[in-house]
């Protein structure tokens, strides 16, 4: 019954799957290569002369070889928040295997996926390339499972909500001072790539101030204001897409590569294949039925299969292989210990502490450059959030082991540890 059931299942997946087409329409593209000898400029695009930021900074004027967002691009790459992608892992963090994703190689993806499609709608890819890079400098470390861990125990000490994307903006903005476009930090907030929709439309905002007040939302609100966010722009809209089209099928190579899952595990038969089934196919839907539109969207087929294999992945991967199944209880209680260590420390002001020194003489002297200063007297949870935020997935385990004997990880060994297939 279990492999009628299965089968039956597999054949209803791969007749939806085999309705999406891989390649535009015939008709589209006479349409597109026309529209480019005619020199063709997508009326709903963002400009660069659109472009807004909080300070009118001398350095920051965009220039002909050195435009608005190119400019977002080189301050996101130049942050120490940036470098420690590298670091976080993306679902396995203990897994002792340097082909499983990092964050770093994520938003590269990402990026270049949406740089694919959005040059294809005659988008802007410099303000694409600055929103993939830059929104997830907010994560924690070990992935949405130590976000969750960093949620709980920051919401019960004040009753405010933690949300990587939200930390992004926070990041750029507040910690680094970068001085990026409303419309980078828009696309960073609004990536959110766990709310999937099959049209995203525009939310109409225009200024600083309405950003802060929808950040604000954010932290009182929780996910009833994190499920309501929509892009200003449709490069936001674009990259949002390609966020959860970076990672579900990505996600799947890595569980097969540590050994945690076999290729026919999944519903849709291709096991790692998949990946490169939704790199292709989305991409041309995406492109078919968004063109020349004020929105993007996307065809019911393809949104049906996006929502199925994100639900597959949860049930088989992230709640049950990666972290969350694996070390979940002994992470929270990492989180809730470094917590309230921190925040002691900043009470006691300690500053022979590692938040003082590893965290708030950093932040102090890279702001003073912008003769700005770390304000992180106001609020010490939200500073305490700061560092654990901005942490490695190995700085996160040694700190918490030397500070903490009771706290046990596994040994990220490449020698007694089956890493491989």
């Amino acid at each position: 019954m279990t492999a009628t059931l299965n089968g039956d299942t597999r054949a209803r997946v791969r007749a939806r799957m085999e309705s999406i087409p891989e390649v535009l329409s015939p008709e589209l593209v006479e349409r597109m290569r026309g529209d480019r000898a005619r020199g063709w400029s997508n009326p709903y695009r963002a400009s660069d002369g659109d472009a807004l930021r909080r300070e009118e900074r001398p350095g920051d004027i965009a220039s002909i070889w050195r435009p608005a967002y190119v400019r977002d691009v080189e301050k996101i790459i130049h942050t120490p928040a940036y470098n420690r992608y590298a670091g976080k892992t993306q679902v396995f963090s203990f897994r002792a295997n340097d082909d499983i994703s990092r964050r770093g190689l994520h938003v590269q993806l990402v990026a270049r996926i949406a740089r694919d499609i959005g040059f294809a709608l005659g988008l802007n890819c410099d303000l694409i390339e600055a929103i993939g890079l830059g929104h997830d400098l907010g994560h924690t470390p070990f992935g949405h499972a130590g976000e969750r861990c960093l949620n709980d125990v920051f919401h019960e000490h004040t009753g405010r909500w933690f949300f990587h994307n939200v930390h992004s903006v926070r990041v750029l903005d507040t910690l680094y001072g970068r001085n990026l476009t409303l419309q980078t930090l828009d696309g960073a907030l609004t990536h959110n790539g766990e709310y999937e929709q099959r049209v995203f439309e525009l939310s109409g905002l225009s200024s600083f101030k309405e950003l802060d007040r929808t950040i604000e939302a954010c932290y009182t609100s929780g996910d009833i204001a994190i499920g309501h966010l929509r892009p200003m722009t449709l490069e936001g809209c674009v990259v949002r897409i390609s966020d959860i089209i970076a990672y579900v099928g990505r996600d799947r190579q890595d569980a097969i590569a540590a050994g945690l899952l076999t290729d026919d595990a999944f519903e849709d038969g291709l096991g790692g294949a998949y990946n490169s089934w939704i790199l292709t196919h989305a991409s041309a839907d995406i492109i078919e039925h968004s063109y020349g539109k004020d929105r993007i969207e996307m065809s019911d087929a393809l949104f049906e299969e996006i929502r199925r294999a994100k639900a597959e992945n949860y049930a088989k991967i992230y709640r049950s292989s990666g972290i969350e199944g694996e070390r979940a209880e002994e992470l929270a209680r990492a989180f809730n210990l470094m917590y309230e260590r921190c925040l002691a420390d900043l009470k006691a002001h300690d500053e022979s502490s590692f938040i003082f020194r590893h965290h708030i003489a950093r932040i102090q002297e890279h702001l003073a450059h912008y003769d700005r200063a770390y304000r992180w007297e106001d609020d010490l949870d939200q500073t305490v959030v700061d560092y654990i935020a901005s942490m490695t997935d190995g700085y996160f385990t040694e700190l918490a082991t030397k500070l903490f004997p009771e706290i046990s990880f596994p040994a990220r060994t490449y020698i007694n540890q089956q890493a491989e297939r």
